[in-house]
């Protein structure tokens, strides 16, 4: 890579995953109405995720990292907002609660809306047509019309994504995160199910812990901490034209940062060498994302780690790996070793989704749980073995009663695919299969813990 950077310079690199628009023009005027428009984010915040990451990479926190596969502008409703934050805030008490380690909660939130495809086009009834690539870029619909990408997308996407930033900060700081309201969390379509139970009963723990704390004169007024939680939001680093628009300089350090999200991640198919991608994120200072798999040989990795990382910062750098429930102790492992040979302080993080795509007889496309499980399974096992600290899970669900990964305790079949299958991309985990996943998560942590105080003692 050039040692010259500007927030434009990945224009003379390769660039893929990228639309093709029809209208020059029409492109020019959305990337000048974004430039005029305000940071949704600001570098300070980008910087305290990173600290906060550091000190997951140092196996002193936990990443949660969650959300939609992909935004649509047609689900775009504050109840949906609200219910995927709650959601993410169960999560995180049950793995606080089991791990006594704090949870860095970072959403797949305000921006996830453009998506790679494995093809540009698609094929229907003998008609060709542009693919679907996220509601920023152009519209599910298959019409000539609705697949031509359109610039105003770009323009669209961020005013939802200042709405989606606006209602999620005033949950985190205004009273909705406090963990006196840890009972009123629970969405009531998970009803009686087994993991709804136990999260009631730790719920009633918490409670019972808080009120001796507030008889000892602790409270959310005497402990801020009480009442508010730290929320930070990220999304796949794919359509650069909006990145670029969105870059800004700090005024503080003069550094440059990418403000459409806290956190930006860079994908499977986006991070080869020369990639356009890679010299757009090299030159920010917001923490970010890789996301490995099968295919990422550990000497690639290391090169692109001294491209992006050539400081070795703490929080800098997440490596998400996603290889599949039958791959990840096949492969992950020389990852591991190579990073743990070279000193890197990253983050591991688990994504047990993309992986674990499969076709159901139905033709509707699924992830089993049990396959999710079992890669988280196997994540954990390569850590243990290797030494190394397992840090964060990054999956794609939703606070919505949806029925699109088979399995859990809530039992979806394949047949049952049909009744809520709501997804613009691909499947999510519901509000019952999160919980559930976090609660099995947590008990893995549990164990982490006792053996790394095992090993210490």
């Amino acid at each position: 890579m050039a040692s010259r950077w500007s927030p434009e310079s990945w224009r003379a690199y390769e660039a893929r995953q990228m639309p093709t628009y029809p209208d020059a023009d029409a492109l020019q005027r959305a990337e000048r109405e974004l430039l005029s428009y305000p940071p949704l984010v600001f570098a300070g915040e980008a910087r305290a995720l990173k600290a906060e990451l550091g000190k997951v990479a140092a196996g002193e926190a936990f990443l949660l990292q969650g959300g939609d596969c992909a935004e649509s502008f047609a689900e775009f409703h504050p109840n949906n907002i609200r219910d995927t934050f709650r959601v993410l805030l169960q999560m995180a008490v049950v793995l606080t609660y089991a791990s006594k380690l704090p949870i860095v909660k970072v959403g797949r939130m305000a921006g996830q809306f453009a998506k790679p495809r494995s093809t540009d086009t698609e094929e229907q009834g003998g008609v060709s047509l542009p693919s679907y690539r996220g509601d920023n870029v152009n519209d599910i619909a298959f019409t000539a019309e609705s697949r031509t990408p359109d610039p105003q997308r770009m323009v669209r996407g961020y005013n939802q994504s200042a709405a989606t930033l606006n209602l999620l900060r005033a949950f985190a700081q205004g009273g909705y995160a406090n963990l006196h309201q840890v009972h009123r969390w629970t969405l009531d379509f998970m009803g009686r199910s087994p993991w709804a139970e136990r999260y009631q009963a730790l719920a009633d723990r918490i409670g019972e812990a808080l009120d001796f704390m507030a008889a000892c004169g602790i409270n959310p007024e005497t402990v801020p901490q009480l009442k508010a939680t730290a929320f930070y939001t990220s999304h796949e680093a794919l359509l650069l034209a909006y990145e670029q628009a969105l870059t800004r300089e700090d005024s503080l350090t003069g550094n440059w940062y990418g403000l459409s999200a806290h956190m930006l991640w860079i994908g499977d198919r986006t991070r080869f060498e020369g990639s356009a991608h890679v010299e757009y994120l090299r030159g920010i200072g917001n923490p970010i994302g890789i996301k490995c798999g099968p295919s990422l040989e550990p000497d690639v990795l290391l090169r692109m780690l001294d491209t992006l990382d050539p400081a070795r910062e703490p929080g800098r750098i997440t490596l998400i790996t996603r290889y599949g429930h039958d791959k990840i102790e096949k492969h992950l492992p020389d990852l591991v070793r190579a990073v743990k040979r070279e000193g890197r302080p990253v983050v591991w993080s688990c994504d047990p989704m993309h992986g674990n795509v499969i076709k159901a007889a139905n033709g509707f496309k699924t992830r089993p749980f049990e396959r999710i499980l079992a890669e988280v399974r196997g994540f954990f096992a390569v850590h243990r073995a290797e030494g190394t600290h397992g840090g964060g899970i990054h999956a794609e669900m939703t606070g919505q009663n949806v029925t699109e990964c088979t399995g859990g305790a809530v039992a979806i079949t394949d047949e049952g695919l049909a009744d809520r299958y709501h997804t613009q991309c691909d499947p999510r985990l519901n509000a019952g299969q999160s919980i559930e996943l976090a609660f099995l998560l947590a008990e893995m942590l549990n164990q982490e813990m006792k053996e790394r105080e095992k090993a210490a003692a």
